[in-house]
């Protein structure tokens, strides 16, 4: 039998005018603000009218390690939803927005697949209502702003050999790691070297996605530290007086996108931020509204649950005072033979001990999850060449680790193929049986903070960080950030620091190259191992394929 492709799928899509969508969840025809026919951003004031509202349930989507053979998290999150629609909840999905890197790269789309798709799937994995590009042109008028300011005499005094503020661009593009500016003579300014970093790793994304409105945002602008003087005094972007032109540039990037599923549900679609060198989750103002205007929100982290997971709750749940009722785990038999050492190339074929033996991987994630005080399911995602004894040995080993696995069909049949998953995804939020808090306290110190994620969640025996490392988180300390959580930027493909070592590894180091402040997003980041904030693109790019067909169609993007 044939599948249609997903963008095959998503041209078919019968979509409603969004207007109607916002009446599904109560929001008015004026407090929409259209991009089209089928998107539209959600005013600020009535965003702020819900704020005394009562909150719905809170459902994370995570997965296992990601591998070549696909897990399909964003696909989970989407069928969970319209699952959950269709047994006659109030529900709808918190996603972030595609980065161009990926999609121009080798990830591809970040809409679901198969028959749980957000659409318009193209317009979300392109330039969409244009937020990225927003966030990208607010970070870089920081950035001229402060070799304007060095340009024209320096009032700050600020040494040019610690500008902590690099430049940003939505492209991975590994040419601009490093680099020269203000060459070409005095009229150009003071030549220094700098750098830019992907639009997703940008501190202004993280602050968009942590900001409680506009206020805050701008004073979380305001509270960048850009660069430092002779004396390592800081000097803030509101020194520069930058913050407030920023915030102008954000204002309406700050409001949350409401978009559809296949299925006519609901969805925001906010922020990006990756989840290996940033926070990884969509924005605390989509997923706070939702909560006040649906019985049940389903949201997902990216990555691994190492990662995105971990981030969500010791980050943005602290920061915004929310907690996951559940967390739907997803895994797939594919991945699972691929952890147990099956090659890409050979997983068509039944291998019930490659399951086992690569089942490890999801038992740590279950016990990692369950640390936070939150029940987890396991959602399988079903691919269509899993055998129905592979799929027992999956749901025996999650039953030996105290939880219960549930085989989803989302991707084959929509909603219909993921109500065994929603009803008891429902069953539990509705039970209240959470008791969630993070791993570590405001107060610990920041290398404790480091050490007790690497140890807890990555089950590393040790964290090697020079003593460069551990003199300057002792300063920040000093300076009052010690209160911040930490934010590890770490390869996504496993435990350790090492991308090629799958499974459940145990007796392996955390290094720890460089820690940077954001002062802004309310975080320390600790770069680990070998992971770059400026991706490269792979040997054959994605964009190779990538063109419009004769109907003026887009082809190659998934």
């Amino acid at each position: 039998m044939g599948y249609k492709s997903d963008i095959e799928i998503a041209r078919e899509a019968k979509m409603l005018p969004i207007q109607q969508i916002g009446a599904k969840l109560d929001i008015p025809e004026k407090d929409l603000l259209p991009f089209g026919h089928d998107k539209a951003k959600i005013s600020a004031e009535f965003i702020k009218a819900q704020r005394d509202g009562s909150d719905g349930k809170l459902v994370l989507v995570t997965a296992i390690n990601p591998t070549p053979a696909g897990e399909g998290k964003t696909t989970t999150t989407v069928g969970l939803g319209d699952g959950l629609n269709a047994l006659g909840k109030k529900a709808m999905i918190c996603i972030r927005e595609a980065s161009l890197g990926p999609c121009f790269g080798m990830k591809g789309g970040a809409a679901g697949g198969g028959y749980a798709q957000v659409v318009p799937m193209e317009e979300m994995n392109l330039h969409f209502t244009g937020d990225f590009h927003a966030i990208t042109s607010a970070h870089n008028l920081l950035s001229a702003m402060i070799d304007n300011h060095i340009y024209w005499g320096n009032e700050l005094e600020i040494d040019q050999r610690r500008i902590t503020w690099r430049r940003v661009v939505d492209m991975n593009d590994r040419a601009l790691r490093d680099i020269v500016t203000s060459l070409g003579g005095v009229s150009n300014g003071f030549p220094r070297q700098a750098g830019f970093d992907i639009t997703v790793a940008s501190e202004v994304m993280a602050i968009l996605c942590l900001a409680l409105d506009i206020e805050d945002l701008q004073k979380r602008l305001g509270d960048i530290i850009v660069a430092y003087r002779r004396d390592r005094t800081p000097v803030y972007c509101r020194d520069i007086k930058a913050d407030g032109a920023m915030t102008v540039l954000l204002s309406q990037a700050m409001q949350p996108n409401l978009v559809q599923t296949l299925e006519n549900n609901p969805a925001f679609v906010h922020g990006g931020p990756f989840a290996n060198i940033a926070h990884g989750c969509n924005s605390v103002v989509a997923t706070t509204t939702a909560l006040k205007l649906a019985d049940y929100v389903v949201t997902e982290a990216g990555f691994g649950a190492d990662l995105g997971a971990e981030k969500f709750m010791n980050i943005k749940c602290r920061k915004a005072g929310i907690a996951p009722s559940v967390v739907v785990l997803v895994a797939t038999v594919r991945a699972m033979k691929m952890n147990g050492g099956v090659a890409k190339a050979d997983l068509g074929g039944e291998n019930v001990a490659a399951v086992q033996a690569g089942c490890p991987n999801l038992g740590r994630h279950i016990e990692n999850m369950k640390s936070f005080g939150v029940p987890v399911v396991v959602a399988v995602n079903h691919f269509v060449n899993d055998t129905d004894a592979e799929v027992e040995a999956l749901q025996h080993y999650v039953a030996e680790q105290g939880a219960e696995a549930i085989v989803s069909k989302h991707w084959e049949h929509g909603s219909k193929g993921a109500l065994d998953l929603a009803t008891r995804v429902a069953e539990i939020a509705d039970a209240d049986m959470a008791n969630f808090a993070p791993i570590y306290p405001d107060e610990m110190p920041l290398l404790e903070k480091i050490e007790t994620i690497a140890k807890r969640i990555y089950r590393a025996d040790e964290v090697l960080a020079d003593q460069k490392i551990c003199d300057q988180l002792k300063q920040w300390e000093d300076q009052g950030y010690g209160n911040l959580p930490v934010c590890m930027a770490k390869t996504q493909y496993s435990f350790s620091t090492d991308p090629t070592l799958r499974g459940a590894p145990t007796g392996h180091s955390v290094p720890v190259r460089e820690v940077r402040l954001s002062a802004g997003a309310g975080f320390i980041v600790a770069i680990c191992g070998e992971i770059m904030t400026m991706p490269g693109l792979p040997r054959v790019p994605s964009a190779e394929a990538i063109m419009l067909n004769e109907q003026g169609q887009i082809e190659g993007l998934f």
